[in-house]
This record gives structure tokens, C-alpha cells and sequence, in this order.
């Protein structure tokens, strides 16, 4: 039976993705800072769908932590999705270092700093597979996404680089951009209905696109060529708009 990692794994999209690859008889490794209160899930997706789930105590800024903690996982795991992130108020974090420290370390440091000891593993198997979610935020710089957007764009770049290193070696990165997802954390905005995924939307994408082995995946196609027509803005003008 395959194992995944889902690294973030208390989040609605982390949640859906852990029972979409249960569906499909993963064994299910939950990795989150205070894991325990993932209890109910283990035993939900532990009776529902018939697979091993175990917890896992994660923390993406503790980077020290991060080589140990892989080697403590057994089996290891074939599919790792890293969910992780955060995205904080652009106004408070443009004048609050720490806030902004907060979004790039979660968003981009932690991201490799994990995802390095998971790949080093991999290309020394020759095999396994990687998702991190990403964000069609870092597509382009826009003032109203300054540092989450930034923090994304870089994770994008890892990713890419990631993947033509570890291609030779067997090994598989994906890149998923969600674009608007219906959470908690967005359940009070109100986001346009056409563009915005459901966790359970991104669960089929990330799942499909480790099969398929897909090099990047839009969760709504709208939004590859949104964000097209925004990049081909030209700059003279882009600067004078409020996006």
C-alpha cells in the first residue's frame, strides 16, 4: 500500500487531500504542529476509508527539526503534498516586519528547508513524487499580494528548479496553484463563485496531477489565462493600477 505526506495537514485543503488519497488506499501520514488535535480525523479516515493514518508533530519554521523529523517516518512516504502556508494582512505586514518575516518563512524557508531532506531521499531512491500548493498570487507582483504573492512566486521558482533537478533521477514535482478556495479562513470574503475551489476541487486536482505526473496545475483553468492577460500587462500601465 503507497503512503503520503501531507505536511500542513490541518487545513480544509490538507483535510480533503488526506481523503481523496484514502479513497484511493494511501496510507495516510498527517504532519501538523500540534498534531493531536487531529485525533478525530485519524479515526474518521481510519474507519471510513479502511488505510492506516498516523500523526505526525510537525513545525515548517522549526528547520532544525526538519531532518529528523523525515527520518523518524516508516515507511516513507511515496507522495509528499506540501500544504503549509499563511497569508497575513498585506497593510499590517507592510509595516510589521515580523508579520512579513512570518509569511516568507512559512510560505518559501520552510517549504525548502523540508522539501530539500524529502527530495535528497527521493532522488536517492529514484523514485517518489512531490506537491507543494503554490498560488497564481506569485504569477505577477500586485501591491494588494506584496509579500504573500512574493513569498509564492518564490515557492514557484523552488518548485520548477526542483523539478528539472530530480527529473533524471525518476522523481516527480508538482505545482499546484488553487487561486480562490472556500476555507475558514475565507468563509467571511466574498469571492467570486466562477473562480473560487472547493478543498475537495483541489484534493482531485493534486491527486489527478500525481497520477498524471503533471508538470503544473491550475485547480480552475480560468485562472491560467487571468493570470496570462495580467502578466502581459505592460508595465508603463501596470504600475498605475490598483490590483
Amino acid at each position: 500500500m503507497p503512503t503520503v505526506l501531507i505536511l500542513g495537514a490541518g487545513s480544509d485543503m490538507a483535510i480533503a487531500i488526506a481523503r481523496k488519497f484514502a479513497q484511493k488506499k494511501y496510507s495516510i501520514q498527517l504532519a501538523a504542529r500540534n498534531a493531536n488535535r487531529l485525533s478525530a480525523l485519524v479515526t474518521d479516515t481510519t474507519l471510513r476509508y479502511g488505510v492506516d493514518c498516523t500523526l505526525h508533530e510537525f513545525d515548517a519554521l522549526n528547520y532544525a527539526s526538519h531532518p529528523d523529523f523525515f527520518a523518524s517516518l516508516n515507511p516513507k512516504p511515496d507522495v509528499t503534498v506540501c500544504v503549509f502556508g499563511v497569508m497575513d494582512d498585506e497593510d499590517a505586514a507592510f509595516s510589521d516586519w515580523k508579520l512579513t518575516e512570518r509569511m516568507i518563512n512559512t510560505n518559501f524557508t520552510g517549504a525548502v528547508s523540508i522539501l530539500n531532506t524529502v527530495a535528497g531521499w527521493y532522488q536517492s531512491q529514484k523514485k517518489g513524487c512531490i506537491a507543494g500548493i503554490s498560488s497564481v498570487a506569485g504569477e505577477r507582483g500586485r501591491q494588494s499580494k506584496l509579500v504573500y504573492g512574493s513569498s509564492k512566486a518564490a515557492l514557484t521558482a523552488y518548485l520548477d528548479g526542483l523539478r528539472n533537478k530530480l527529473f533524471a533521477s525518476g522523481v516527480h514535482v508538482v505545482t499546484v496553484k488553487p487561486g480562490f478556495v472556500y476555507t475558514k479562513m475565507t468563509e467571511s470574503l466574498k469571492l467570486p463563485a466562477a473562480l473560487t475551489a472547493t478543498p475537495e476541487q483541489v484534493a482531485d486536482a493534486v491527486c489527478s496531477a500525481v497520477d498524471r505526473k503533471k508538470n503544473t496545475v491550475y485547480v480552475k483553468w480560468m485562472w491560467r489565462w487571468i493570470m496570462l492577460i495580467i502578466q502581459c500587462i505592460p508595465e508603463f500601465q501596470f504600475k498605475k493600477m490598483k490590483l
